[in-house]
């Protein structure tokens, strides 16, 4: 094999690596615990929401830094509509929201992913 054709081979394994790395767990592979949750939105969801989602994502918010309009969390049943989406960006080992410094941490995380993956009561 030449040289050319290694660097593309090399290239390619690197591509392959890369998109592995970046899959999005997904709602579907995260079953509500046999016992279920105690978390509910008024226990935790709106104040992880509030917390971390609402500044872009709220129904009142006016500089929404590029946040579709339909992606509105500001009440339980709106966070409830696109629970499989919060799960994807933000829940379990997805890290891709909140954008910038302020993440939560892993163990709040968790929490999301439990919630959400409960239903989001």
């Amino acid at each position: 094999m030449g040289r050319p054709q290694l660097q593309l081979v090399t290239g390619l394994v690197a591509v392959a690596l890369a998109v592995t790395a970046c899959k999005e767990t997904t709602i579907d592979e995260r079953p509500c615990p046999p016992e279920g949750t105690t978390l509910t939105y008024e226990s935790f969801g709106k104040a992880f929401l509030d917390a971390h989602c609402q500044r872009c994502h709220g129904r009142t918010t006016s500089e929404r830094n590029g946040a579709p309009s339909s992606f509105d969390f500001g009440t339980a049943d709106a966070a409830r509509s696109h629970r499989a989406r919060i799960f994807a960006r933000a829940a379990a080992d997805n890290v891709t929201m909140p954008p910038g410094p302020d993440d939560p941490p892993a163990e709040e995380r968790e929490r999301l992913a439990e919630w959400l993956a409960c239903g989001a009561p």
